[in-house]
């Protein structure tokens, strides 16, 4: 897998050509902190006075932290670069890209997947990507991730 932290200035062309994150839906919020409360209210039964309350203002912002940063993954293809998450590959270095269809999914990413494949994967984003990597000195066959949108990223790959 090829990994190059982001030195100099981004590419000249611009705005990115495709720039996704793929962020916890919103919803999900409310159960973190309704189970942070509980947590919460299982010290606050066990200790009186000041010390009720650390459960509550320890759990309920550490799980909305941890919710936070699940979903800060992004997928972005500049002129130069596909980038996903902290991984970056040359675009001369990509090859094939296909959809995984839906029905597809589970071989895909069961007996068909290669050990040293990269995968990036959410499970709240059902749409995954297969991007064949070319570069002969990388012993990464193929990224596997998800992506929303997964048609607009190909035609920002094939552009």
């Amino acid at each position: 897998m090829s990994e190059h932290p982001s030195a100099g200035a981004p590419a000249t062309s611009g705005s990115p050509r495709f720039d996704e994150r793929l962020s916890v839906p919103l919803w999900w919020y409310l159960p973190a902190i309704g189970v942070g409360v509980l947590l919460g209210a299982e010290i606050h039964m066990g200790y009186p006075g000041v010390r009720e309350w650390i459960g509550y203002a320890v759990f309920v912002p550490l799980l909305v932290i941890i919710l936070f940063w699940l979903g800060r993954m992004r997928i972005q293809v500049t002129a130069t670069e596909l980038a996903v998450g902290q991984a970056r590959i040359p675009l001369r270095h990509v090859g094939r890209v296909e959809v995984v269809p839906k029905e597809n999914k589970q071989q895909a990413l069961g007996p068909e997947l290669d050990p040293t494949a990269f995968l990036m994967l959410r499970a709240w984003v059902a749409p995954v990507v297969r991007v064949e990597i070319t570069d002969p000195d990388d012993p990464t066959p193929y990224w596997v991730f998800s992506v929303r949108n997964p048609e607009a990223l190909v035609a920002a790959l094939q552009r």
